[in-house]
């Protein structure tokens, strides 16, 4: 028989056993029988701890610390390598999260052995001094360190928190210490204040001096600057003036060049008007003679008209007569011939 089994998002599925040499890692699978498969959370886990250690002097001091640790669940790349990587990682935390039914107790030991080991180990190595001088330092080291150990076991640090370093009680180092360094600091800044006030006083003084001196020299060359500028101002006046007559100078010039040049024009004006006007009565006269001569010969015409007209009537009236007299001639032979057949 066969089950199909089905990881959620933040889950993988480890399974062994029959047909597999080492662990196989999916999100779903079928798993047969002879084989197991477990589920394990790549969740991210807070771990909070108070690592006890001791500085090169055997100083107690204690360290407390917040770390978020987890598997690798991203690859570092896109290449084939980054990817096989990320799967050895996920090999490895998941060997190291198998025992596990739904305690994680054993990893948080090991997770809690590496800090307060990796700690101890560099405390050890740093005075007291070096370790409350350098907290941001020796944090960083301790960080380092404890990834380098975690990754063994295919888990990284996403975050750590590490608080202000406390002191055992009955060892108050940090704590004289930070007296220590707050009375310093007040001496330091009394003396800072004192050594304020002096340079304050001897600078009112130096830059009394320097105003005075300043104000001196502003006035000598405020004077120098105005007699320059009236100079300039003189001269501007000048060359202003030049510029105004030469501009008048030029326009005079133009309008009288445009006065001749207008005079000329109308005088041209009148000669063509006198020209067009001699035009105008030529035009006229020869349109009036043409009008005579189309009267006249209209009357010609009528009267060419009316002598025709007299000639056609007397040549008709002949023409009726002489019609008239043969009709006339026609009817009396024929009534002769048929009065002499009468007969």
């Amino acid at each position: 028989m066969a089950s199909f089994q089905v990881a959620d998002a933040s889950e993988y599925l480890a399974i062994t056993g029959w047909g597999i040499d080492d662990v196989k890692l999916a999100k779903k699978a079928w798993v047969f029988v002879g084989q197991q498969c477990k589920k394990f959370s790549i969740s991210p886990v807070n771990y909070e701890f108070e690592v006890h250690a001791m500085s090169a002097e055997k100083l107690p001091f204690i360290l407390p610390a917040v770390f978020t640790i987890g598997p690798k669940i991203t690859a570092a790349g896109g290449e084939e390598s980054d990817r096989k990587d990320l799967q050895a990682q996920l090999l490895l935390y998941s060997k190291l999260i198998a025992p596990l039914h739904s305690s994680r107790s054993h990893v948080q030991e090991l997770v809690k052995g590496i800090i307060e080991g990796e700690t101890r180990v560099l405390a050890a190595e740093l005075t007291m001094e070096e370790i409350f001088k350098g907290t941001k330092t020796f944090k960083e080291k301790v960080f380092n360190r404890v990834q380098l150990e975690l990754n063994q076991f295919g888990l990284i640090i996403y975050n750590a928190n590490v608080k202000q370093l406390v002191d055992v009680p009955g060892h108050e180092y940090f704590s004289y210490l930070g007296q220590k360094t707050q009375q310093d600091a007040a001496n330091q800044a009394k003396v800072d204040v004192a050594e304020a006030r002096m340079k304050g006083e001897v600078g009112a003084k130096e830059r009394e001096g320097l105003t005075r001196q300043n104000a001196a020299k502003v006035d000598a060359e405020t004077k120098v600057l105005s007699v320059r500028q009236q100079g300039q101002g003189l001269k501007e006046e000048a060359k202003v003036k030049a510029e105004v007559q030469v501009f008048e100078n030029e326009r005079a010039a133009e309008i009288a060049a445009a006065k001749a040049e207008l005079a000329m024009k109308k005088a041209g004006w009148d000669k063509q008007a006198e020209v067009e006007a001699a035009k105008a009565v030529a035009i006229r006269e020869a349109e009036l003679q043409m009008e005579v001569e189309r009267k006249n010969a209209m009357r010609q015409t009528e009267k060419l008209k009316a002598e025709q007209l007299s000639k056609a009537t007397v040549h008709y009236d002949t023409q009726v007569q002489e019609s008239n007299a043969q009709l006339y001639s026609r009817q009396n032979r024929r009534r002769r011939r048929q009065s002499c057949l009468s007969r």
